[in-house]
């Protein structure tokens, strides 16, 4: 199986998803940091679509100045943009294999679709 994760080295959740994942002998992982090499706009509103969740529910709060922006009331568009602007907005991991996607908050989500 391969996954790919949209990670943050310095997030513990996200390492928490990662190890988990290299721990799998059966999944090849992607490593993607999403800070240097953010989704694409299209790629992030279909792992989202995927994931069941809304931008804003993919949307980052704590860190960044999402709410003094008006984000969390903001359409979707308007949230997809400002993340493609500005990936730190990204709410980590997002976590994407053949069984579908998952924001990992708390990382053992992952293992619903692996």
């Amino acid at each position: 199986m391969n996954a790919t994760i949209w990670h943050n080295p310095k997030c513990g959740t996200s390492r928490k998803t990662l190890a988990i994942l290299e721990n799998l002998s059966k999944v090849d992982v992607e490593v993607v940091e999403y800070l240097k090499n953010p989704p694409s706009r299209d790629k992030l509103a279909q792992l989202f679509r995927d994931a069941g969740m809304t931008p804003q529910e993919g949307l980052r709060l704590r860190g960044t100045d999402a709410e003094e922006r008006g984000l969390p009331d903001a359409d979707a568009d308007t949230v997809l943009d400002a993340m493609v602007a500005d990936p730190i907005l990204i709410n980590r991991p997002l976590v994407e294999t053949e069984k579908g996607a998952r924001l990992c908050r708390p990382q053992d989500t992952v293992l619903e679709i692996l």
